[in-house]
């Protein structure tokens, strides 16, 4: 018998010892004379070991993971797809972290055909799979007629094909989009605020240098009030992770954490495909989530607003046991597609709109590039050198391909995850020590 390959140990932030097994699904926090028999080898509690997977035979072991990996593929190709659709890159923001903003795409207008091209590519090429469609861009939901006649175009499309969609937006005209949004199949709205007014304003501006806070504040309140679900975004850095807990206590004093349809996402602003002008406040994942550790027990609102992942941590406080091993945490071109309003295919939201990513055309002809799309939809950790013989791949999955593909050039290169350091943040959070 040997130590699993798949054994994920560590010290949680608070000082206790602690084991993982994505493979064979158990955890456990182990006393120190527990971890120093597990350690040694010697193995008093050996058949307790045995029965949790935490030591294996090896041939055993290499069985149960080609069974898990089969599982999971045909677990994922049943999973529901998001279908991106970008009907512009325009934004009237210029906000301090944009990463599309040096893209160079053409300022055609939406038109007509290819609404209808992109609908008959979805009919044909996803039938009979889950999915819906995500409206993204630059800024969906602008003001002005033609604008609105768009988007009314696409929810009515999608309407009559019984597709659910989404909206992402810098919830700037959201309050006049309400009425609009409330005729349509409607999943969520994703809306991003940084923080409060000052510190959201500087960072989110409109692109004349007006302020956006209070626009955005009162469509949130709006969409709220008209029953829709509102997934509010904060992206999250050196500059602005101070303001959380009074955000956290903004949303609260507002009523929105207390409705079942309000939800909350934390983004780590991070560089994608250029270099930011001042990387020094950017965080690590480790970092940030480092940050948030030492925060919450002082600012308990946090929590009221929002829970954070710390890898596993969370799944497994909430469920009481770990989620399926992922060996694939990169959906491009898997569960997830985007198409923008030149008739271009690409992988996902990172790569949409970025010269050299497209994949093919759904307008004014349906083309693929075949090898392009077998690369992103064999990436996983099974194809990732790196990750063959580490033991948190089956909590990591490889991390996101573009940012791999954006650091070294390769989108089978690792976006490695430090979930060891990160669930031991999590169980101290969530699982809180005996007094």
């Amino acid at each position: 018998m040997n130590y699993s390959k798949h054994n994920i140990t560590g010290v949680t932030s608070d000082g206790r010892h602690f084991i993982v097994n994505p493979l064979s699904g158990n955890a456990d926090i182990l006393d120190p004379a527990w971890m120093d028999d597990f350690t040694s080898g010697r193995w008093k509690h050996k058949d307790d070991y045995a029965a949790k997977g935490y030591i294996v035979d090896p041939a055993v072991e290499a069985v149960r993971y080609e069974k898990a990996y089969r599982e999971f593929i045909a677990s994922r190709a049943n999973d529901e797809v998001q279908l991106f659709f970008v009907p512009w890159y325009a934004c009237n923001f210029a906000c301090t972290y944009c990463y599309q903003d040096q893209y160079t795409n053409p300022s055609q207008t939406l038109s007509t055909g290819v609404v209808d091209a992109f609908f008959n590519y979805v009919e044909n090429n996803f039938a009979g799979r889950k999915k819906y469609i995500t409206i993204f861009g630059g800024e969906p939901l602008l003001d002005g007629p033609a604008a609105r006649a768009s988007i009314g175009g696409i929810i009515d499309r999608a309407k009559t094909a019984e597709l659910d969609i989404a909206v992402v937006t810098n919830g700037y005209t959201l309050s006049s989009y309400v009425p609009l949004l409330s005729g349509a199949r409607l999943r969520e709205v994703q809306v991003t605020l940084d923080g409060m007014r000052e510190t959201h304003d500087a960072r989110r501006p409109l692109k004349n240098g007006g302020s956006s806070f209070d626009r955005v504040v009162a469509g949130i309140d709006d969409a709220l009030a008209a029953g829709m679900t509102v997934n509010l975004r904060v992206v999250v850095d050196a500059e602005n992770i101070g303001e959380l807990p009074a955000l956290a206590q903004f949303a609260k004093d507002r009523g929105w954490t207390a409705l079942k349809h309000f939800k909350t996402q934390l983004g780590r602003n991070y560089e994608l495909h250029h270099c930011q002008s001042e990387r020094s406040k950017l965080f690590s994942r480790l970092s940030l989530y480092s940050r948030l550790a030492e925060m919450i027990p002082d600012n308990p609102v946090i929590l009221d607003f929002h829970k954070p992942a710390f890898s596993i941590a969370k799944f497994l406080f909430e469920n009481g046991e770990l989620p399926q091993p992922l060996f694939d945490s990169c959906p491009a071109c898997k569960t997830e597609w985007a198409f923008d309003y030149t008739g271009t295919i690409y992988s996902c939201t990172a790569n949409v709109g970025k010269k050299g990513e497209e994949l093919g055309t759904f307008f004014p002809d349906v083309t693929h590039d075949a090898a392009a799309i077998a690369h992103w939809q064999q990436r996983d950790v099974t194809s990732i050198d790196a990750c063959g013989n580490c033991a948190l791949q089956l909590a990591c999955g490889g991390g996101c391909g573009a940012v791999a593909e954006n650091s070294s050039g390769s989108i089978n290169s690792p976006d490695c995850r430090p979930v060891d350091k990160l669930i031991g943040l999590g169980l101290a959070t969530y699982f809180h020590k005996a007094e």
